[in-house]
């Protein structure tokens, strides 16, 4: 029994030990501002939205264009960013547009995004 004890201390240890390593990596910045690596952020509309997950929703009608910032979070190895892009938004049942859209290529593949 004492010997599972230990293990498991020593697994949520570890589990502690990596979330904040993780959670250092992902702050500092330029400024000291915190950074997300590449976050799943588009624009619509003059708002940025920050992609939203396990969270059941409806695609509505088809709003336009969001686009897709560029993201560079290595700026010291070539070849890992990535390019401005386009992807088109849709309206989310029973939310307004400036509180949450949906995107992607289809309607069936589209992410809910909320409001920033």
């Amino acid at each position: 029994m004492t010997t599972v004890l230990r293990s498991g201390r020593r697994l949520i240890m570890a589990a502690l030990l990596l979330t904040a390593a993780v959670g250092c990596a992902e702050s500092g910045g330029a400024g000291g501002a915190a950074e997300a690596s590449c976050a799943h952020l588009v624009t619509y509309d003059s708002r940025t939205y920050l992609g939203v997950a396990n969270v059941d929703f409806t695609v509505g009608e088809k709003l336009g264009t969001a686009t897709i910032p560029a993201c560079d979070d290595t700026p010291n190895d070539p070849g890992d960013s990535r390019p401005q892009g386009e992807v088109t938004a849709y309206a989310v049942e029973g939310f307004d547009p400036d509180v949450a859209i949906a995107v992607g290529d289809t309607p069936a593949e589209a992410t809910l995004m909320k409001v920033r």
